[in-house]
């Protein structure tokens, strides 16, 4: 069983910082892709961005050049270092991974950007 479970969520003013984290259980994320959603209150849940297990990441246009995803594979975690939020990357964000055709979802942390 993989468990995934994120943490660093919380207030944040625009033009801040924030890093959140994906710390796995059960299989190293160094063996497959991770990926970061985020769903806003009413709103479907987006894809931000994705590490591939060769280290190759991804962004959304929406977060390219603020976000950025990196992974610590002693630790097997993904972190998510949000900078510059604006109130629009307010939501629940998520991470995700598939193993064995098997998808497995956290259970989100929260960033609310307001001044």
């Amino acid at each position: 069983q993989v468990q995934l479970v994120e943490s660093g969520g919380g207030l944040v003013q625009p033009g801040g910082s924030l890093r959140l984290s994906c710390a796995a259980d059960g299989y190293l994320l160094s063996l497959t892709d991770t990926d970061w959603y985020r769903q806003a209150p009413g709103k479907q849940r987006d894809w931000v961005a994705t590490i591939a297990r060769n280290g190759n990441i991804d962004y959304a246009d929406s977060v390219k050049g603020r976000f950025a995803v990196s992974r610590d594979d002693a630790k097997n975690t993904v972190y998510l270092q949000i900078n510059n939020p604006i109130p629009e990357d307010t939501a629940e964000y998520y991470c995700k991974t598939v193993v064995f055709d098997i998808p497995y979802w956290g259970h989100g942390t929260q960033v609310t950007v307001s001044s």
